[in-house]
């Protein structure tokens, strides 16, 4: 049986990038998160197969992350990252996306927006890393992660409010990609301790976000263990043109415990400015 999380690859600078690209229409970037064992089918699945008849999904796994293949000397940054995107976008045909970002990704998503706002039309900024917080004890155990299943388990609570989505086949299926050769060992090498360090080396001065022009939705989870409401609500005062969206009985994953309606409020606030 084919591997769904395995989709086409394209050479972006030195990374084979491995993506999804389904639907037609204007462009959506989908940046994942950091968790361990992710990819972009994991992060969006739900996503993908919720708005593929309204826009064309673009959903690359970051170099590090998933299935994409990188130098094994490769030093995870975010400048690095964020050329990856660039020349990513560039290999597939897309000069101006609407972006959304997913914690992790949130924060690639504004240096996307920061760096080379002509490339970016809108902004969706889910439970988003970006600006500076204390670091939660749920952040510093996901990037922490030492590999056994039962770690994973422990990791897949803390992301989720609601806890009957933790079953034992999401597990394994995140724990087995966690432990694909080379994963675990670039992941222990992007956020080592002390952590703190890591939430302010992806945090972008104020007056960068400040600068930012284009329309932004926030969404977080009220219960987000994780990354704390007061992030979103500090972009929500620093991005002027910005909404924010709060989800009760939510955690970590707005997008998949929230999907029906995640996905509603993703495709009317673009296609009410222009994304489609």
């Amino acid at each position: 049986m084919s591997n769904p999380e395995i989709g086409k690859t394209v050479a972006c600078g030195p990374v084979e990038t491995n993506y999804h690209d389904v639907g037609e229409g204007r462009p959506v970037l989908l940046l994942h998160g950091s968790g361990p064992g992710v990819s972009a089918w994991a992060n969006w699945r739900l996503t993908l197969q919720a708005l593929r008849d309204d826009f064309r999904l673009l959903a690359p796994d970051l170099a590090g992350f998933g299935y994409t293949r990188t130098p094994p000397d490769m030093v995870h940054t975010r400048q690095s990252w964020l050329d990856q995107i660039i020349a990513f976008m560039d290999a597939v045909g897309v000069e101006k996306a609407s972006v959304v970002g997913n914690s992790f990704g949130g924060s690639m998503a504004l240096a996307l927006a920061i760096h080379h706002p002509d490339r970016v039309e809108n902004l969706v900024l889910m439970g988003s890393v970006g600006v500076p917080f204390e670091l939660t004890a749920g952040l510093d155990a996901v990037w922490g992660y030492e590999p056994s299943p039962d770690a994973m388990r422990a990791i897949m609570k803390i992301f989720a409010y609601d806890q009957s989505l933790v079953g034992d086949a999401l597990v394994q299926m995140r724990y087995e990609a966690s432990v694909r050769p080379g994963i675990q060992e670039a992941y222990s090498k992007m956020f080592p301790a002390p952590r703190q360090r890591w939430v302010e080396a992806m945090s972008h001065p104020e007056e960068q976000i400040r600068s930012i022009r284009q329309p932004t939705l926030l969404v977080h989870g009220r219960d987000d263990l994780v990354i704390p409401l007061s992030t979103s609500m500090t972009m929500l005062n620093w991005i002027e043109d910005s909404q924010l969206h709060v989800f009760g009985r939510c955690g970590h994953w707005t997008q998949i415990e929230h999907g029906e309606e995640f996905c509603r409020l993703v495709r009317d606030f673009l296609r009410a400015r222009g994304g489609r």
